[in-house]
């Protein structure tokens, strides 16, 4: 019914040196863990920390959808065709690599950057690539994410309020800041920054705040 991933217990990857700290929640590059592989068509959650002028050159996606959530700092991406655009705590990113697509990544600001990235395979391969940024998304404002059954929401909640996670559906709740109560799921469960919890459906899951907290609810169902 639930699985907590410890932000702690994240396989720790990037390249140190270059400036780049990554820490996966699923198997992911040089890690490979065959229970671990994906939760529905969820497959990857990077939490990836970028120094100043640290940054991913341009490399090759297809076939996946990548939604971007910065935590703290700005973060640069680059196109195919030059275009530059910047993406700050509040903005939702979206890249669907379609049947291929080239891109950069990079922290341009003065400050350190953190931000989430998540990858989900589409129902069906191929198509054009596309590219979407929400600005400032609303709390609890359903984002559909294209060609696939996922629907992602951002819950904002002030200490002690209650929300309910997944609405009895498959789903996946990250702790963007701040901590949490699970409840409705066995027994109460404690969820910090960066700790993650996959629910099955099962039971009728609800977070109440221990302080100001933001989560990133991913409905898996449709």
């Amino acid at each position: 019914m639930l699985r907590v991933t410890r932000a702690a217990d994240r396989y720790r990857g990037g390249d140190p040196a270059a400036g780049i700290d990554t820490r996966h929640a699923f198997s992911f590059a040089g890690f490979y863990d065959p229970d671990n592989v994906r939760f529905g068509p969820l497959t990857a959650c990077n939490e990836e920390r970028l120094a100043p002028g640290a940054g991913f050159p341009a490399h090759p996606h297809r076939d996946v959808e990548i939604v971007s959530w910065v935590l703290t700092g700005e973060l640069t991406h680059e196109d195919e065709d030059g275009t530059t655009t910047v993406v700050r705590p509040g903005d939702l990113q979206r890249l669907t690599a379609g049947t291929g697509v080239r891109h950069v990544e990079r922290n341009a600001g003065p400050e350190p950057l953190r931000f989430l990235q998540m990858w989900l395979i589409p129902t069906e391969p191929g198509g054009e690539p596309a590219y979407d940024v929400v600005r400032g998304l609303g709390d609890g404002v359903p984002y559909a994410l294209p060609r696939t059954p996922a629907v992602l929401r951002v819950r904002r909640l002030r200490d002690g309020e209650r929300a309910v996670v997944a609405g009895g559906r498959p789903g996946y709740l990250h702790v963007a800041s701040g901590a949490v109560e699970l409840t409705g799921v066995g027994p109460a469960v404690a969820l910090t920054a960066g700790d993650a919890a996959r629910l099955s459906g099962a039971g009728e899951p609800a977070a109440r705040a221990a302080g100001d907290a933001e989560l990133l609810v991913w409905d898996l169902s449709g």
